[in-house]
């Protein structure tokens, strides 16, 4: 949104054109110019990007064409283009339900199972690390030990190890969900060896 701010108050302020060049300089094609290139634009997103985001910066963009064109032609000078997967709007909107609703369902954890180099499986992971809910991102259902630790990587990119369900002696709530090209095999394996875990700390204290 920062950058985007950047843009509109160029587009209907003007500005410091270096500077804004400057700042920019690797984010747009060679011979851009901010002076005559501003003046009808077009939005189109990554399609795992936050929908959210994406309305919110349109937004701000319709309303400084409106502002510097006026309501009726704002329409020939701004279009925006809706490229973000369902899928994984699915997935983000699912997300941020479990995240708003946890203390009401005692959630534990919410684990995120899909490739770590995929950038819609770690976009979900930062939702709910945003709001301090423990989270697991794993690639695999090998990354859940049997000794109760679990690999993962953590938003900064980092992989690591660490205990995993707190306290054995309860139920456990969690949260589950996966990238969009996630194999519901990989799911499947995971939940598995998180219930066999369970099962088997449970037969020990019969």
């Amino acid at each position: 949104m920062k950058e985007a701010q950047m843009v509109v108050d160029y587009m209907t302020k003007g500005g410091d054109k270096e500077a804004f060049l400057e700042y920019f300089k690797n984010a747009v094609s060679e011979g851009f110019d901010p002076d005559t290139m501003l003046q009808k634009i077009g939005l189109a997103n990554q399609t795992t990007m936050y929908k959210k985001e994406t309305r919110a910066i349109g937004q701000l963009l319709q309303k400084a064409m409106m502002e510097k064109y006026g309501p009726v032609d704002a329409k020939d000078h701004y279009m925006e283009f809706d490229t973000i997967c369902d899928a994984t709007q699915e997935r983000q909107d699912a997300v941020h339900d479990l995240v708003e609703n946890k203390e009401d369902l005692g959630l534990d954890f919410i684990l995120v199972i899909g490739g770590w180099d995929s950038s819609n499986t770690a976009h979900l992971l930062e939702i709910p690390h945003k709001k301090d809910v423990r989270s697991f991102h794993i690639d695999r259902a090998q990354c859940i030990g049997a000794d109760n630790t679990i690999t993962h990587r953590t938003v900064d990119g980092e992989i690591v190890t660490e205990p995993f369900i707190l306290d054995l002696e309860k139920e456990v709530v969690m949260g589950v969900t996966s990238g969009a090209s996630t194999p519901d095999a990989a799911v499947q394996d995971s939940l598995s060896s998180i219930f066999m875990m369970k099962q088997l700390h449970d037969k020990k204290d019969e």
